[in-house]
């Protein structure tokens, strides 16, 4: 029960209101971070009449309601959301937001998607107002579909990165972004240089990394549209700032495979490309993995880097299948991507539910609980976060989602007839949608609520 993994003792709150508060619902979350997919079921916690306990935007106590109750004064509020889950709030390993406009274009696999879809639109993310506007709106969306965390790409333009940070410091959320680096093989009005990528990018990590709950990624878009160079003035930033991030893109698509091959013979592969300029590491992030070989989960493995899982965007480009029981096999961390705008759904019920079917066109299963771990703890895990998020130990970070597991009469119907937690969360995954979110919280306050 999560009441014997956090309750520390009746010390911890017999006080007043004040910042205080207290949510009554059935909590779930995952206790532990595993080595193997068949050991979540043991780490699964579940309260059926829980109490979540939240102080300074921190867990304080989660467990039973009964137990909870002795630890508030009479004046402390409790939100009655019984009926509903409560559960950590999911971790979108990989989206972009100046693509929240193009979603759903039509007809193009990736190269020639971007070509037709994605540089015009990020173009206009050089006019900060317009970005803010833009980092509003998409905000907005990641909470109503229950997203507290989210590791993004902006564009070229550093102001798309300060509109941003900006409007995820009103909520004071986790948000982990970078100015996207890119001096070829794209339109000239979204070329930087090496030295200009270089010093735009060292100038917002000195702004917005560890500001609050924000932190920085070094975004080389992906290696084609990098340089030697600029990929090697992006691992000089990795050198001087180690703990900030490494966001992109590897693996996604056959023909940008071949291309990669093309630019850099003398590498041994496109994940030795990012090796051989020192971008392969802890809280490296590459995004889709789809068609990566046996050798390159191992090295990504042994150093630690991470894959965005985007099920969606990858089945919507038709780029392939990805092999998500390798990551088990070679112990890479993953992290689950909606890949807005290929991905076609900022929501993580749908993402998981395109997940589940990648799985199954390659003859590999994929439960309920482990969906739910790759959308929470180890969603964490992929960005080295576990010690602050993921699940509802004492002390971690305040970020959590209310869901409605009955929000349509099909899902009601459904919910009644499931006979057991994995088969209630297994129908929410794949029936579910924007409908079940009913309140997100952010750093323990309210950020959306149906």
């Amino acid at each position: 029960m999560l009441s014997d993994e956090i309750d520390r003792g009746h010390n911890v709150m017999a006080q007043s209101a004040g910042n205080l508060k207290a949510f009554r619902g059935s909590l779930v979350d995952i206790a532990k971070v595993v080595d193997q997919p068949q050991d979540i079921d043991q780490q699964v916690r579940s309260v059926e009449d829980g109490l979540l306990i939240v102080k300074d935007g921190k867990i304080e106590f989660a467990g039973e309601y009964q137990q909870g109750k002795l630890l508030l004064a009479d004046d402390v509020l409790v939100h009655d959301y019984r009926g509903k889950l409560i559960v950590p709030g999911f971790i979108d390993a990989h989206i972009h937001y100046p693509q929240l406009e193009m979603i759903g274009a039509h007809g193009e696999q990736l190269l020639e998607w971007l070509n037709t879809y994605t540089f015009p639109t990020e173009r206009k993310y050089g006019d900060k107002e317009y970005a803010t506007a833009m980092a509003k709106l998409f905000l907005d969306q990641l909470f109503r579909n229950g997203t507290t965390t989210a590791l993004v790409f902006c564009s070229v333009h550093p102001e798309s990165v300060d509109a941003l940070f900006e409007q995820a410091e009103n909520f004071n959320m986790r948000v982990i972004a970078g100015k996207v680096m890119m001096d070829r093989n794209a339109p000239d009005y979204l070329l930087d240089t090496p030295e200009s990528s270089y010093s735009d990018s060292k100038a917002l990590i000195e702004k917005w990394h560890k500001k609050g709950r924000a932190l920085y990624a070094i975004t080389p878009r992906f290696a084609p549209t990098s340089t030697p160079e600029q990929l090697e003035l992006a691992g000089r930033l990795r050198e001087e700032y180690p703990d900030t991030y490494l966001h992109t893109h590897l693996s996604e698509n056959l023909n940008e495979i071949a291309w990669v091959k093309e630019l850099f013979p003398e590498q041994n592969g496109y994940l030795d490309v990012y090796d051989h300029y020192k971008l392969v590491g802890e809280r490296s992030v590459f995004a889709h993995g789809v068609h990566l070989e046996d050798h390159e989960f191992c090295c990504m493995g042994d150093k630690g880097a991470a894959i965005a899982f985007c099920p969606t965007s990858n089945l919507y480009l038709g780029s392939g299948l990805f092999k998500l029981h390798k990551t088990w096999q070679y112990n890479v961390r993953v992290g689950m991507g909606t890949d807005i705008g290929a991905g076609t759904s900022f929501n993580m019920l749908q993402t998981l539910n395109e997940a589940y079917k990648v799985c199954q066109l390659q003859g590999k299963k994929l439960s309920a609980f482990e969906s739910f771990y790759h959308a929470t703890l180890g969603g964490a895990r992929s960005l080295y976060l576990e010690d602050k998020l993921g699940n509802f130990d004492q002390g971690k970070e305040a970020d959590f989602v209310v869901m409605d597991p009955a929000a349509t009469s099909l899902q009601q119907l459904r919910w009644e007839n499931s006979k057991s937690l994995a088969e209630k969360l297994f129908v929410l995954m794949t029936i579910g949608d924007d409908r079940n979110i009913y309140r997100t919280y952010v750093d323990g306050k309210l950020a959306f609520q149906k």
